[in-house]
């Protein structure tokens, strides 16, 4: 029998061996596994770790990097092979310990928001091991790390990097990492930093004033800073540090024009930010002290009732206060003060007039300028020769309106041009200065703009003006149609309010006067019936959902008021005429036979300053009846149907305040005293005026209305006159020698209050008979004399009182 023996045998054994050997293994390093089989050859080598299989190779050597902790675990190995034995058994388990690379700590300082200019250091640290070598790096513009080593932007000191301001930028990366000869040869990368950077506080300088300076002002620097406190401020003239202070204002006086130059400032703390930005820069324009030039329109003319502004004209005009003087009888001035450059006096009195000054003053302490020039205000209440008509004829104008100024006199309207004083341009100018066309005395604006708005006026070559009107052009929607011109008291005023839009009609406006409602109106029209001075005021209207309309000043003026005594006086003129026309048919009718032409005197005063008191060339005619002389054998010689007196009123010339009384009237008052002559001897005397003592039974108050009329004087011409009231008074002569060399003394003296005028009375008819001569010094012959006093009393302006004594003298040639 043949026994058969088995043999068994282990499988091959495997061993596993781990290189390096050292305990723990960092991540990075690299570990090499490698699997020892004895016997046998072909075998395929297995790697495991844990109970997962990793990869199959055919090398006996497996070699891995360590990644991170995860790959800590066991590791072990087996072979496989074709032929028998076809495995063998499984190695020996290796633990493989891992521990992450040192991580460097990465530390900016500052450790906040970095300012620009502030360098910036950075540190890096690694614990737990020496001998580090330190690497620095910073992300590239395409996000790379690139290494950054020492230069004249960087300083490496051991395991610090010094980054100089200039390259300190706003985002940008570091991270550090160590390198060393031993085991962990290097560390991992430290965190990044971002570098964040914020721009220094900013310094703001201001000044005030803040335009031109003048010497001897203060000037106030103020320097501001926000965000922090504990500044010292330094304040800088060009380059060069003037002074340092805690105070954020800096206060200094101009000394001279050496002191205009740039000025600014910046501030310093001892923390974090420690120094602000440079300010801006700011500069000192300096000037002498300005002297403002004192204007107006009209050149200070203006008419009573009209308003007049004086505007202080000053380039410099930011910040400026102004003070407006007057002259008066006391010794301090009137001062008025506003922040307006214009002052408007409306309307215009009397008192008014006079010598006006201005000034500017700002700051504190107050800078004053010096005065301006003295303007004179004139205030008339005579008519300007000429008038503006405006047209259309309202105050306020649309941009897209044309507008026609029209200088108009009654006699020739040559020789005038239009003038304007623009708010907004601050100057006069022609209408020929490019802002219209003229056309003669007429100025056309084709084109309006709001730089028109301003004062209007017509002027002459020779100075004389109109009065002002105030045009404003408004490129909104709503204008106030009113009157350009004032109102006159007891006239009705009707008020528009325009919109833009022609097609519009009826809209409802709200009508305003001084800010507050007057009236609702669904026609856009509002009706004053009666204007009193109460209405005068600034107007303006708005239209709901439209617009608002500019405001306007409405000046009112007082109406011409007659006195009561006017009317009286002209009711006893009319019953004077009547008394006089029945004595003169009587009169007629008795002395048919017997007429004389009447003679025309001229009375007139040889001042040769005087002028006229009524206008042109008018002349007054008097129907004057004598009373019967006593005298019958003068009754035929002097008997007179018709005396006819020419009087022309001439201006005296006074002293005093009389003169300032001597202003044209349209209404002259006459006193005419007529007196019938008597017979007289030589030794008789004419009594003198002060003899005349009229009763209140001799005298008669007329009111003469001279029209134009033929005289039954063929040599007189009777022209339109005014008004004259006469009062007259008939008594009897008593002497004429004495009275006649009274008249020749007074002609000698020269001007005076009293005027005589010759009145020659010559026959119409020459008569039939001669008529009888009375004997020698007995009394006076008939003669064709008559003497006319005339008394001007100048005591009221505006009203002249006259007494006109009419004596009829009778003496012997």
């Amino acid at each position: 029998m043949n026994w058969i023996i088995l043999l068994s045998a282990d499988l091959p054994t495997a061993t596993l061996n781990v290189n390096p050997s050292w305990s723990p293994v960092f991540t990075g390093e690299s570990v090499t596994l490698t699997c020892e089989i004895t016997d046998h050859g072909g075998w395929r080598y297995q790697w495991y770790k844990g109970s997962s299989q990793i990869t199959r190779f055919t090398s006996k050597k497996h070699t891995f990097t360590i990644s991170s902790a995860a790959d800590q675990d066991q590791y072990w190995c087996r072979g496989e092979r074709d032929n028998r034995p076809r495995s063998s058994q499984n190695s020996n388990k290796v633990t493989l310990t891992v521990r992450d690379l040192p991580k460097p700590s990465l530390t900016v300082d500052p450790d906040s928001t970095v300012f620009t200019g502030e360098s910036v250091t950075l540190k890096c640290v690694i614990t737990g091991y020496d001998g580090w070598r330190y690497q620095w790096y910073k992300k590239n513009y395409w996000g790379r790390w690139a290494a950054v080593s020492q230069s004249g932007f960087y300083t490496v000191n051991s395991n610090t990097l010094t980054i100089r301001g200039d390259d300190v930028i706003n985002g940008d990366q570091y991270q550090c990492r160590g390198k060393r000869s031993n085991r962990p040869t290097s560390s991992q990368n430290s965190n990044s930093v971002t570098l964040t950077v914020k721009d220094l506080p900013r310094a703001s300088l201001t000044v005030d004033p803040d335009s031109t300076v003048f010497t001897g002002e203060s000037v106030t620097l103020k320097c501001e800073i926000t965000g922090y406190d504990g500044w010292r401020y330094q304040w800088y003239k060009g380059s060069s540090l003037i002074t340092t202070s805690t105070d954020k204002k800096h206060t200094f006086t101009i000394s001279s024009a050496a002191d205009q130059d740039q000025y600014w400032c910046r501030g310093e703390r001892d923390n974090r930010p420690r120094s602000s930005q440079n300010s801006n820069k700011v500069t000192l324009t300096v000037r002498e002290t300005p002297k403002p030039e004192l204007t107006s329109p009209l050149k200070g003319a203006a008419l009573i009732g009209n308003p007049v502004t004086l505007y202080c004209n000053l380039k410099q005009s930011v910040g400026w206060r102004f003070d407006w003087f007057k002259h008066t009888q006391t010794p301090e001035s009137e001062t008025t003060t506003d922040t307006h450059s214009s002052y408007t006096i409306r309307p215009v009195s009397v008192s008014d007039g006079g010598q006006y000054w201005c000034r500017a003053g700002r700051g504190d302490p107050v800078y004053y300028t010096n005065y301006s020039d003295a303007l004179w205000v004139n205030v008339t209440a005579l008519s300007p020769p000429v008038t503006l008509i405006v047209s259309p004829s309202r105050s306020q104008h649309f941009t897209t309106d044309s507008l026609s100024l029209i200088c108009e006199e009654q006699s020739n309207s040559t020789g005038w041009r239009v003038r304007r004083y623009s708010h907004s341009e601050r100057n006069v100018s022609d209408c020929s200065s490019g802002w219209g066309s003229v056309t003669g005395s007429t100025c056309n604006i084709s084109s309006h703009y709001t730089s028109h708005t301003g004062v209007y006026w017509c002027e002459s070559e020779s100075g004389g003006s109109s009065s002002a009107v105030n045009i404003t052009v408004h490129n909104g929607p709503v204008i106030l149609e009113s009157s350009v011109h004032p109102v006159t008291e007891g006239d009705p005023l009707t008020l528009h309010c325009l919109y833009r839009d022609p097609k519009s009609s009826d809209l409802t406006a709200d009508f305003y006067k001084d800010g507050l409602l007057l009236q609702n109106q669904t026609t856009g029209e509002m009706i004053i019936p009666t204007v009193s001075k109460s209405d005068e005021g600034l107007y303006h209207c708005t239209i709901p959902e439209k617009g608002k309309s500019p405001q306007s000043w409405i000046s009112v003026r007082a109406s011409p008021n007659i006195p009561p005594v006017v009317l009286a006086l002209g009711l006893s003129l009319t019953l004077f005429l009547i008394i006089m026309l029945c004595v003169f048919c009587c009169y007629k009718k008795k002395k048919k036979g017997n007429q004389k032409d009447g003679s025309v005197s001229s009375v007139q005063n040889q001042n040769p300053g005087a002028i006229p008191l009524q206008a042109g060339n008018d002349h007054i005619y008097d129907d004057v009846g004598a009373k019967e002389n006593n005298n019958t054998e003068d009754t035929e010689a002097n008997a007179s149907e018709i005396t006819y007196a020419q009087v022309k009123f001439s201006k005296k010339k006074l002293k005093g305040k009389d003169k300032e009384a001597t202003e044209p009237s349209d209404v002259t008052y006459s006193l005419i005293q007529m007196k019938t002559l008597t017979p007289c001897s030589e030794d008789e005397a004419i009594p003198g005026p002060s003899d005349a003592n009229p009763g209140p039974s001799d005298v008669v108050y007329s009111q003469i209305q001279i029209k134009p009329k033929k005289p039954k004087v063929k040599d007189v011409k009777a022209e339109p006159s005014d008004v004259t009231y006469a009062e007259i008074d008939l008594k009897d002569k008593k002497n004429l020698k004495e009275n006649e060399n009274k008249l020749q003394k007074d002609a000698d003296a020269g001007p005076s209050d009293v005027t005589y005028a010759e009145i020659d009375l010559k026959d119409k008819k020459k008569p039939k008979k001669k008529p009888p001569v009375p004997p020698k010094g007995k009394g006076c012959a008939a003669s064709n004399t008559v003497y006319s006093e005339l008394k001007q009393n100048l005591q009221r302006p505006l009203i002249f009182s006259t007494d006109l004594k009419l004596k009829q003298k009778q003496c012997h040639e």
